[in-house]
């Protein structure tokens, strides 16, 4: 099943102008402001705590029933990208993203968390989507999306330093950019109509039928190699909800929120560039960058998790106010110090997850569907975080498993990168060269960041 005729005939030679419509470069651009407006919003918007309301039930309920279903369509999706291709599959996807934000909009007005439930699980449906396809073609230019998004609540909100929700704007604002990245998402090309500098055609993908996807896709849960990535990927979701819920909504004002989530996400861009560096150029062995990878993330998440246990010890029993970045002077400091380790961490450790994935994969159908195992496990840890929250689990207990769990991780990734990855250089063809199908682990441009957390 799928599209057999051959697209490259509909192509000619290109012209030299490295902004050509069907250049390598400008389709991958597309394809990274498609990721700004909507995961990139999405994640200013969750960032906030309790998706920008005083009651946090809502937004956890609908998180909830997203990541439930996300957890189910991250692992369909790389199935689905490879039949439909990109255009469609995220077309698809990002259409979710607006009725998501629409639907707290309407929570603003009626406080029913109906609406918000049911956005939110056919959100995650949409993620799946466009996740599975934004995992063959990679890029960062999403991370600006939250440093972006976490300005509009901040300046929309900024003479409400006491108001306990968001206002209309706020919610309009997310919805007008996530409706332009899924009209942006009809100018993504077909990987088969994209043409290199030298006129070389990319990658022709020949789509799967739909039973050999669902076979390829339930092998995985009998991967060794999926096996052991199933803690970090289970722990690199699980960490938002005691993040937004008890660091960012506990001890912020909802303008600082806002301020608080630039620099959040802002982090995230430094922390992916970091540890891009040390994953792609620090060593010539592979092995070695990958060991050195997992050793300093895991350090410095020991160090950055300490220091959140100190600050719920302290503010967990002495929090009378909530804290301003302009009125709280010193005291907002530490707080907001630790909130932006938090962002650094995140992108650190999802680029780490993301480079052992790259260095597992041969082609780009294998990379979508790994992609897609990863983001479904992460999903249904993030469902069970979210519903843990609704049941008013103690702070404390939530921060004690973020940590374990991410700390068992380290360990594991360092044994899949003991057995399975490989120092040898192989020979790369054109097909391995292609923008769209790169089997390299991710570099330090390519690399998401934290959403990848995300459906975000």
């Amino acid at each position: 099943m799928g599209f057999g005729e051959d697209e490259e005939s509909v192509v000619g030679l290109p012209n030299k102008s490295i902004f050509r419509y069907n250049s390598p470069l400008v389709q991958v651009c597309l394809i990274g402001l498609v990721c700004f407006c909507c995961p990139g919003m999405f994640n200013a918007l969750s960032g906030m705590g309790g998706g920008g309301q005083v009651d946090a039930t809502a937004a956890n309920n609908a998180n909830t029933a997203l990541y439930t279903t996300f957890a189910i369509f991250g692992v369909l999706g790389g199935g689905i990208y490879n039949i439909l291709g990109p255009r469609f599959t995220l077309f698809a996807g990002c259409s979710t993203y607006v009725l998501y934000a629409g639907s707290f909009l309407y929570y603003n007005h009626y406080q029913h968390q109906g609406f918000a439930i049911v956005a939110g699980a056919i959100l995650g449906i949409g993620a799946g989507l466009l996740w599975a396809g934004q995992g063959a073609i990679m890029t960062s230019i999403f991370n600006m999306g939250g440093v972006i998004g976490g300005l509009i609540p901040f300046i929309l909100n900024y003479n409400r330093s006491e108001a306990a929700s968001v206002n209309d704007g706020t919610y309009i604002g997310f919805m007008c950019f996530m409706s332009a990245g899924t009209v942006l998402t009809l100018a993504i090309l077909h990987p088969s109509r994209v043409v290199r500098d030298d006129g070389s055609h990319c990658t022709n993908i020949k789509y799967s039928d739909v039973s050999t996807e669902a076979v390829e896709i339930l092998k995985l849960f009998r991967n060794w190699k999926m096996l052991l990535m199933v803690p970090a990927a289970w722990a690199s979701n699980f960490f938002y909800t005691y993040q937004f819920n008890h660091v960012n909504a506990f001890l912020f004002n909802l303008r600082t929120r806002g301020f608080n989530n630039v620099f959040y996400w802002g982090a995230q861009m430094v922390g992916s560039v970091g540890i891009g560096y040390i994953l792609d150029f620090s060593f010539q062995s592979r092995k070695k960058r990958g060991f050195v990878g997992i050793g300093v993330v895991g350090l410095l998440a020991t160090a950055i998790w300490a220091g959140g246990l100190a600050n719920h010890l302290h503010y967990d029993r002495t929090l009378t106010h909530k804290l301003d970045f302009k009125d709280s002077g010193s005291e907002y400091a530490g707080p907001f110090v630790l909130y932006f380790s938090y962002g650094l961490l995140d992108a650190m450790f999802q680029s780490l997850v993301y480079w052992v994935i790259g260095a597992l994969a041969d082609d780009s159908e294998t990379l979508s569907r790994y992609i897609g195992f990863y983001k479904g496990v992460q999903s249904a840890g993030g469902a069970v975080a979210w519903q843990i929250d609704a049941h008013n689990v103690k702070k404390l207990s939530q921060l004690i498993v973020n940590w374990v769990l991410t700390s068992v991780s380290y360990p594991l990734l360092a044994i899949l990168v003991m057995l399975a990855v490989k120092d040898e250089k192989k020979v790369e063809t054109k097909e391995d060269d292609d923008a769209f199908a790169s089997a390299k682990a991710p570099t330090a441009e390519q690399i998401t960041g934290g959403e990848l957390s995300k459906p975000a």
